[in-house]
């Protein structure tokens, strides 16, 4: 059963990935083999999953929204193959079935030569395609994830856990310049953290073959420039929370950035971003079920001012989030799938 302590613990992971057992053990009031033990048994059980992954800035691409509205009866398909991409980031389909609402990896300057795009429409399930970009992503990591399930660490407790520094951002949160390019001798390293971002430093050096204090070195780095962000996905209809949505909001430019952070600071928001298109910013919603939607909706959002306008998105089933695709109601890697 989760419980408090679970919570405590995943609020940790959020605020630092990789700290130790025994930080988060004394931050949620328990040893560390009972925090480790925790650990274990919501990854062993796929509730939740630590990946380290590359900012794909870095390859020179931006995330694009994609909607795609599909023929019911030959959607499910499409929507398997397209989670399965590596430029796919996220994807999940809404709207009763019929339409599919992924993040696509793609060169900012490309969009109308980008394979996804050209080879879409001709499929015979897709009806429509919209495809906006995703301008900027609101929020400070380890403060306005979601954290619906509880577990919220005060301000002491956050800091034992970071110390002076603040959390890493996640892509898209770092002003451009920063990046610092892998190279050939990194793919070790990367591909090691994209499976399991609490890959020991021990495993690391005999992955890559270098030394604890040479990869230890790299992955500092490789985070402070902000080429190596954290991820922690989690599964929330594990931990109680059966609704999902989108939420399309219409904001005037000028409270996009006002609108957007108000909504990141929400317990219920895992994500939210500006995006071209009519509806400029997209915010995903987690909740316990409809009523509690509700609530949120003609309360937390109704509060927020400037919003003109909105559309919802009611997620059916969740296919991929960051570096995991769900599959028999577990997050797994890609390749375990």
């Amino acid at each position: 059963m989760f419980d408090a302590t679970d919570a405590q613990i995943l609020r940790a992971l959020q605020c630092a990935p990789r700290a130790s057992f025994r930080r988060i053990g004394e931050v949620a009031g328990v040893s560390e083999q009972t925090a480790a033990r925790r650990y274990h048994a919501l990854h062993r059980d796929g509730v939740l999953r630590v990946v380290g992954l590359v900012d794909p800035a870095v390859h020179g691409q931006a995330r694009w929204v994609a909607r795609i509205r599909c023929r019911p009866d030959r959607v499910r398909p499409l929507a398997d193959t397209l989670a399965r991409r590596p430029d796919i980031a996220y994807a999940a389909l809404v709207s009763g079935g019929s339409e599919i609402v992924c993040l696509v990896r793609s060169p900012a300057d490309a969009a109308g030569d980008d394979i996804l795009l050209r080879r879409l429409p001709r499929s015979a399930a897709v009806l429509d395609v919209r495809i906006d970009l995703l301008l900027h992503a609101f929020g400070t990591p380890g403060t306005d994830d979601w954290t619906g399930y509880g577990g919220h660490l005060t301000p002491a407790q956050t800091r034992r856990l970071t110390g002076d520094d603040p959390p890493p951002a996640p892509a898209g949160r770092l002003p451009a310049g920063r990046l610092l390019p892998p190279t050939a001798e990194d793919a070790p390293l990367l591909d090691a953290l994209a499976e399991d971002g609490r890959t020991t430093h021990t495993r690391l050096a005999e992955l890559t073959g270098w030394t604890k204090p040479r990869v230890a070195r790299r992955l500092d780095a490789l985070e402070r420039s902000g080429t190596l962000y954290w991820d922690l996905d989690l599964l929330p209809e594990s931990l109680g929370f059966h609704f999902s949505a989108t939420l399309w909001l219409r904001v005037a430019p000028s409270r996009l950035a006002d609108v957007g952070r108000a909504l990141a600071g929400h317990p219920e928001i895992p994500f939210a971003g500006a995006t071209s298109g009519d509806h400029n910013i997209m915010a995903s919603v987690t909740c316990r079920d409809t009523e509690d939607f509700y609530r949120y909706l003609t309360t937390r959002v109704a509060a927020v001012p400037g919003i003109d306008g909105y559309e919802v998105s009611i997620r059916v089933r969740r296919l991929k989030q960051a570096a995991s695709l769900i599959s028999r109601g577990r997050l797994v890697h890609p390749a375990l799938a």
